[in-house]
């Protein structure tokens, strides 16, 4: 089997995993193959070694591997941070070292990660992330300096006392000195990062809200009820894994029943898929979507 072969049958392993299930149409037109290809490639697997459970209908979904193997997820399967650590020991690799651009695009190309490509290519991005990590540990305040703000349009100095990141490693909760509450920045619109003696004054304000499932952060506290068909569903897992935990299988129905924190991150769900998608519960969200599409929609 070539490379080209070898890397689509590793990415419909990874696709597999996870406790996602997908369809074989789904999976034929994310690898860029036939539906035959697919249940080839699903047959080489299960020759391998490995479990692949047909769930219903053209529904499958990878399941534990032989005994005596780790846990296929556990194996292939890194966190957005992990990823970042990995990307900066590849860096620290001498760069005649002919592995160390096979190992920088390979990590790109299997996680498929526009995050983990940015943070591998772009230095100052890495280095600002490591000094806002070292202010954290020392609990030092330190200056954003020349913070580019999506309100205001215009980029000034921030003094901030850092908080903690996001998980996904792109934002950072950080104490605002200067307006006196906690509040999210976005990592690559810090042109740097200027590291100060001052420690912390206001850690008893460090008050962070935590994401919905779809990493959205506020204090909104809105219970929604979404309908999905399978298509929706598959892509709302896909691109929000936590969101699974909350998703139940009801009259035929998958069934999302959750709480958000802010509108937009479901707000843009809903609008994206809004024939795949029915507003069961969440007065907020209807008005949104509504406003949303009088605005901007209707205009087009």
């Amino acid at each position: 089997m070539d490379t080209p072969k070898i890397s689509k049958l590793l990415r419909l392993m990874k696709l597999l995993t996870g406790n996602v299930s997908r369809t074989i149409d789904s999976l034929a037109g994310d690898l860029g193959i036939t539906p035959r290809t697919v249940y080839r490639y699903i047959d080489t697997i299960r020759e391998a070694g490995f479990v692949v459970n047909k769930l219903y209908g053209n529904v499958y979904a990878m399941g534990k591997v032989a005994r005596g193997l780790s846990d296929f997820n556990k194996l292939i399967y890194f966190t957005e941070e992990e990823a970042y650590i990995t990307a900066r020991l590849i860096e620290g690799i001498d760069n005649n070292n002919v592995l160390k651009r096979d190992l920088q695009r390979k990590l790109a190309s299997v996680y498929d990660s526009t995050s983990i490509a940015n943070y591998i290519g772009n230095a100052a991005n890495a280095d600002n992330v490591e000094a806002l990590v070292d202010a954290i540990k020392h609990k030092k305040q330190v200056v954003l300096k020349q913070y580019e703000s999506a309100h205001s349009n215009e980029a000034k100095d921030r003094r901030v006392e850092p908080i903690e990141f996001t998980a996904n490693m792109i934002d950072i909760w950080a104490y605002d000195v200067e307006n006196a509450e906690p509040r999210m920045f976005k990592v690559t619109r810090i042109h740097s990062v200027e590291e100060t003696d001052t420690p912390w004054e206001f850690q008893a304000k460090h008050k962070v809200p935590k994401p919905d499932v779809f990493r959205m952060t506020g204090f909104l506290n809105e219970k929604i009820v979404l309908q999905l068909n399978t298509r929706a569903k598959s892509l709302l897992v896909e691109e929000y894994p936590l969101a699974e935990r909350d998703l139940h299988r009801e009259d035929g129905h998958w069934v999302l029943r959750t709480t958000v924190q802010a509108l937009e991150g479901v707000g843009r769900f809903v609008i994206g898929l809004a024939a795949d998608v029915k507003v069961v519960e969440g007065k907020k969200l209807v008005e949104y979507v509504r406003r949303y599409d009088k605005k901007w929609v209707q205009k087009i």
